[in-house]
């Protein structure tokens, strides 16, 4: 299974949005505190178009709470990052769950989780004119190289609604 993991979430409109890509890609959501918002849905509700009843997530007081209670591969996002996200091998073949760690808007991850396992450490390549793109922006393109790799698990690939044939009627 995939999950990501935001450290610390700063600003309500990138965790709604997030939550929002949790949903479409069946991942599940870990928040590790303090948060800078209320989980409060009318704060949320916006960002995540209704959908947070749907969510599948949870709240940690702190990293260390997080890591005892969730095994697997752990992906750390950093602007110091030596490895691009598409280095690595995320087809799950060993069915072990991979956790990509997000760090607060402001200042990222701390120094001090980065230097517990410096080969996961990635970063998204662009350009020198950017310090970092948008959170909810780097969650999105991860999970979805990571559900490339594995074939999109179940996801559907037509328009459920309207049906498969809409473009062409």
């Amino acid at each position: 299974m995939n999950h990501i993991v935001l450290f610390e979430p700063e600003i309500p409109q990138n965790t709604g949005n997030i939550m929002r890509t949790c949903v479409a890609t069946n991942t599940r959501l870990h928040l590790i505190k303090p948060l800078g918002f209320s989980l409060d849905e009318k704060y949320l509700i916006r960002s995540s178009v209704n959908y947070i009843d749907k969510l599948d997530y949870e709240v940690y007081e702190n990293f260390q709470e997080f890591k005892e209670k969730n095994k697997g591969e752990y992906y750390y996002f950093t602007r110091y990052g030596k490895k691009p996200h598409t280095s690595f091998n995320y087809q799950n073949r060993d069915k072990k769950d991979l956790y990509f760690i997000f760090g607060k808007e402001s200042t990222g991850l701390p120094k001090e989780l980065l230097k517990e396992d410096l080969d996961r450490c990635m970063r998204i390549p662009m350009t020198k004119n950017v310090r970092a793109l948008n959170l909810s922006n780097c969650c999105a393109i991860v999970i979805y190289e990571a559900l490339r790799q594995q074939d999109y698990n179940d996801l559907l690939r037509t328009e459920p609604h309207k049906g498969e044939d809409y473009l062409e009627k």
